[in-house]
């Protein structure tokens, strides 16, 4: 906390009016570089205030593209978002962001798009969610993706009436946003006008291809039961390419919900490059379908990596399911024809499924490649005397 205190206070702040000035290098933390801008918004004929972070390795990869987070209702949720994204970036689970958190003025206006009628809510409050989104839409999203290197993976997050509005942008514009991030959203507002809404879109959509978190805490009564019927008709929809996860934490009150949920939110969200199990499929053009989408998250082309494709292929090894795990080891030689444990990789699970003469004509392709700095150079050897002298066997 305290490392974050210390880059928070020490960022850069910079206003600008209607356009984002250059950053003043000299200003730089160690870390992280925050700006803070000033829009003058024509469309809620008003000013708004963003706080902007930028990567780490912002400056030192001048060619280097990032997806952005949104975040709702300020600056103060950034370094939770940035612990998080370290541990997952330090783990090769997340790329590098960029963070812009959008100040608040007038939450109930800004973020329900309804205005409630229901006597246990403010009555008469809410209604200007579409103009709140016509600013992010047409004014702050072009700024950030003219003066920052970005790229088409945008991130929207919020919580109890910001998360009813992450929800809503998904309704209003479904391709703005590729993920919406909704901690304990207060979805009770106005007789559940916000489940009905979603439900309502939800049945009508044929194609999502998008990322929802919804999470809730101690909450009871109406705000549980709304909630409830949100949470099932998120979990209950048939669209094959909408990303779900939601999580119910006991004993967190309705303003930790963010706090609590955060890890599960992101972690859920992003496609590490380790490929997990659970992604490939009997199709094996699966591992070439997950790094295209990985590819699209990190805003780099990121080809199946022989390390990674090659573990899934020990995995299988291990279920003793050896006909698949050759079919990934074939895959990985595909894409690293010259590596030497890719080959190598392929003529063990050869062997193991008992084709003996495969697995020393892959281990031969090895030795082929290798050169004398290999540090188990000698091992490979042994392996293709010893599969020689099997293969001897049986002739």
């Amino acid at each position: 906390m305290r490392l974050l205190t210390a880059v928070f206070i020490g960022s850069l702040l910079i206003v600008s009016n209607n356009t984002l000035a250059e950053p003043d290098l000299k200003q730089q933390t160690i870390s992280y570089t925050q700006q803070t801008h000033t829009i003058n918004s024509a469309i809620l004929n008003e000013q708004r205030t963003v706080v902007l972070q930028l990567p780490k390795s912002y400056q030192a990869n001048p060619n280097k593209v990032y997806p952005v987070i949104y975040r709702l209702d300020g600056a103060g949720n950034i370094p939770l978002i940035s612990a998080v994204m370290d541990r997952l970036q330090n783990n090769n689970r997340a790329p590098e962001v960029i963070i812009v958190a959008v100040e608040s003025i007038n939450r109930l206006r800004d973020f329900y798009p309804t205005v409630n009628k229901e006597p246990q809510g403010p009555v008469g409050e809410g209604g200007g969610a579409a103009k709140f989104l016509a600013f992010i839409e047409q004014e702050l999203m072009p700024l950030i993706d003219k003066s920052y290197r970005t790229h088409n993976f945008n991130v929207i997050a919020g919580g109890s009436a910001a998360g009813v509005f992450a929800l809503y942008t998904m309704q209003a514009n479904p391709e703005l946003f590729q993920a919406h991030i909704a901690y304990s959203p207060a979805v009770w507002w106005n007789y559940g006008a916000p489940v009905k809404a979603t439900n309502s879109f939800i049945n009508k959509s044929k194609d999502l291809n998008n990322y929802v978190y919804i999470n809730i805490g101690e909450e009871a009564g109406l705000m549980r039961e709304r909630y409830n019927e949100l949470q099932q008709a998120l979990q209950s929809n048939s669209l094959p390419n909408l990303r779900f996860f939601s999580d119910a934490f006991e004993n967190v009150s309705h303003n930790l919900t963010s706090a609590a949920g955060a890890f599960n939110a992101y972690h859920h969200l992003f496609l590490p490059k380790q490929m997990p199990m659970s992604a490939l499929s009997d199709d094996i053009e699966s591992i070439d379908v997950y790094y295209k989408k990985l590819s699209q998250q990190w805003g780099e082309q990121i080809t199946p990596p022989e390390a990674a494709v090659r573990q899934l292929g020990y995995n299988l090894v291990n279920m003793q399911q050896y006909e698949r795990a050759v079919a990934v080891f074939k895959h990985n030689v595909k894409h690293h024809s010259q590596s030497v444990d890719a080959l190598w990789g392929l003529g063990y699970g050869y062997e193991l499924q008992g084709n003996i003469q495969q697995a020393l004509i892959k281990i031969e392709a090895a030795l082929n490649v290798v050169d004398t700095t290999y540090p188990y150079l000698d091992t490979l050897k042994e392996t293709k005397s010893r599969l020689q002298t099997q293969l001897n066997k049986t002739q």
